[in-house]
């Protein structure tokens, strides 16, 4: 069994590689200071960056989880999400409201996709 994992920590790796799929580890805001827009394109940048990294990108996704501290904030992920997503490629997604760990953090994405 050949796994491939990058940032691994002692709690947890950023992304695991397994037959032709990519894993990633909830992405949240190192700037939580930031609103849901700012937030929003922060997690996106780190999976457009770990997705590069691990020989994949958006146009890959299978699968999107989107946990968001209050749905107040919906309309404005949503809004962020939609400049970025690639069209035509949009994967299954679910998006839920949570309490998250850090409770500065307005939203934490999780994402799986095919390697390129």
């Amino acid at each position: 069994m050949d796994i491939t994992r990058l940032y691994v920590g002692k709690r947890l790796s950023e992304v695991a590689i397994h037959n032709g799929t990519v894993y990633l580890a909830g992405q949240i805001a190192e700037d939580t200071g930031a609103d849901i827009d700012g937030q929003t394109r922060e997690v996106l940048g780190h999976v457009d960056r770990l997705l590069a990294e691990a020989g994949s990108d958006k146009t890959c996704m299978l699968s999107c989880q989107i946990f968001l501290a209050d749905m107040e904030d919906f309309a404005g992920m949503n809004a962020v999400w939609d400049e970025w997503v690639a069209a035509g490629h949009t994967p299954p997604r679910a998006t839920v409201q949570a309490r998250l760990a850090n409770p500065d953090c307005r939203i934490e994405i999780v994402v799986t996709a095919a390697l390129r």
